[in-house]
């Protein structure tokens, strides 16, 4: 950014009083006491002159996960990143264990990544942290706040790296991780949040070895941040929206929520809702042998 602003001439044709308004120049701080000594001609005004975005402006809460909770959201909405990758969180491959969705009855709203317990976490972008302390069904939890509006959590972790309020860089140590909290094994819970709503991290990210953000701008709708559409056991079909246009167009393709009720089988249900059995099986990642409980919910695309 810094290479974009350096020795940036406004010319300002404009005069007052037949005298001329001087040239202006932006520079970075390592240049500017040498130009100031040298330069006569130009008004140099240094970059950290500029007002920095302030994400703890707003909503800026160390005791509560969650401090949007009156905040309501538009949809379709853009994110945008200035990088095309991520840091990533471990220092080892990324095994995907459990998936952002529907899972044992109730909403994953994060991915579980393997690791053992005192491995070593880091932050994915730049940013502050906005919470590190304890958090029901989370253990010990850090939360970062980014410079786009995103949220980084890292949950069940054994150890705390970074203090709240602490200024951090892409990939910089934030604690270690454990099984604090409800957790079933070591692992790190880790979940994206944009003003209290969780996103399906799979569709922001590629977790593999290439650490790539999917799209510098990427238009967000409810189908990604609804863990009822979503199967944990399985990684949702990603089709990364680019434009407004295509995020609208997206909404055309429906999913629901069935609840099964009393004698239901899923040729019933197929029937019902005018979908293939396979459909059904596919999008809830069971057989046609699955046996089917009243209660259970399964989603049900059109």
């Amino acid at each position: 950014m810094k290479s974009l602003f350096k020795f940036l001439l406004i010319v300002m044709s404009i005069s007052v009083y037949s005298q001329k308004i001087p040239v202006l120049k932006i520079v970075d701080q390592l240049d500017f006491e040498a130009i100031k000594k040298v330069d006569t001609t130009h008004t140099i005004i240094k970059l950290d002159t500029i007002a920095p975005i302030d994400i703890k402006a707003e909503y800026w809460d160390h005791t509560v996960y969650n401090p949007y909770k009156n905040e309501v959201l538009m949809f379709p909405l853009q994110l945008e990143f200035k990088d095309s990758t991520y840091a990533s969180p471990i220092s080892k491959n990324k095994v995907v264990t459990s998936r952002y969705g529907w899972r044992r009855g109730r909403a994953h709203k994060g991915i579980d990544i393997d690791l053992i317990t005192g491995d070593s976490l880091f932050a994915m972008f730049d940013g502050i942290v906005r919470m590190s302390r304890y958090s029901r069904g989370h253990g010990k939890t850090v939360v970062v706040r980014h410079y786009n509006g995103l949220e980084t959590v890292y949950a069940h972790l054994s150890k705390y790296g970074a203090k709240e309020n602490d200024s951090i860089k892409k990939g910089q140590y934030i604690g270690k991780g454990g099984v604090s909290g409800n957790a079933r094994g070591s692992h790190l819970h880790l979940v994206i949040n944009y003003k209290g709503i969780s996103i399906n991290p799979e569709y922001l990210f590629e977790f593999n070895e290439s650490n790539s953000i999917r799209a510098n701008e990427i238009w967000l709708t409810q189908q990604w941040t609804r863990p009822y559409v979503h199967n944990s056991k399985r990684q949702s079909k990603i089709v990364t929206l680019l434009s407004e246009e295509d995020a609208i167009a997206s909404l055309k393709t429906l999913k629901k929520i069935y609840v099964v009720k009393r004698g239901d089988t899923l040729s019933r249900i197929s029937k019902r809702n005018n979908v293939t059995i396979a459909a059904i099986c596919k999008i809830n990642a069971i057989s046609k042998n699955s046996v089917i409980k009243p209660g259970q919910k399964l989603v049900i695309e059109k």
